[in-house]
């Protein structure tokens, strides 16, 4: 007789449990994948610049949670590993480095924020491209736009 008791609070917690995680769980995506691509950096040769065949490895890294009042909550960060390009005109070599990275809230209504830093690294001076860019677009429950940033910046170094 007194075990039904223990039983049935266990068979509650374990509900609570169940339905208390399920809520708040969390899915992460974290791999490696093959990255190419063709940049022009106007900067390199001279100024005259030049186009950089660029490969390695990019970082994805994705998170994604439903908090307890169904709020909805992604990241995301993507960063080159050992990329490396050379230039298709005076065969210079180029590091890749830097991070973009993307970051939702929503319910009723969304918040939505983006951050770029892309660098070229090349030899020697004057023949470095950055590139950094930063967006912010915030929905209210109506589907208006209440802030809009957008600032984006590329120069030679």
């Amino acid at each position: 007789m007194k075990m039904k008791p223990v039983i049935a609070l266990l068979a509650v917690l374990s509900l609570v449990v169940v339905f208390s995680t399920a809520t708040l769980a969390e899915v992460i995506t974290n791999d490696k994948i093959p990255f190419t691509t063709t940049v022009f950096v106007p900067c390199a040769n001279g100024g005259a610049g030049e186009l950089v065949d660029l490969s390695g490895t990019l970082h994805v890294l994705i998170l994604v949670t439903v908090d307890s009042d169904s709020g909805f909550h992604a990241k995301s960060h993507f960063q080159p590993q050992g990329v490396t390009g050379i230039g298709q005109t005076t065969g210079a070599k180029y590091q890749a480095t830097g991070v973009t990275q993307t970051q939702f809230n929503g319910k009723i209504g969304s918040e939505t924020t983006f951050v770029n830093n892309f660098r070229i690294i090349g030899q020697g001076p004057g023949n470095n491209f950055l590139v950094h860019q930063n967006v912010h677009v915030t929905v209210n429950a109506n589907g208006e736009v209440t802030a809009n940033v957008d600032n984006f910046r590329a120069e030679c170094k």
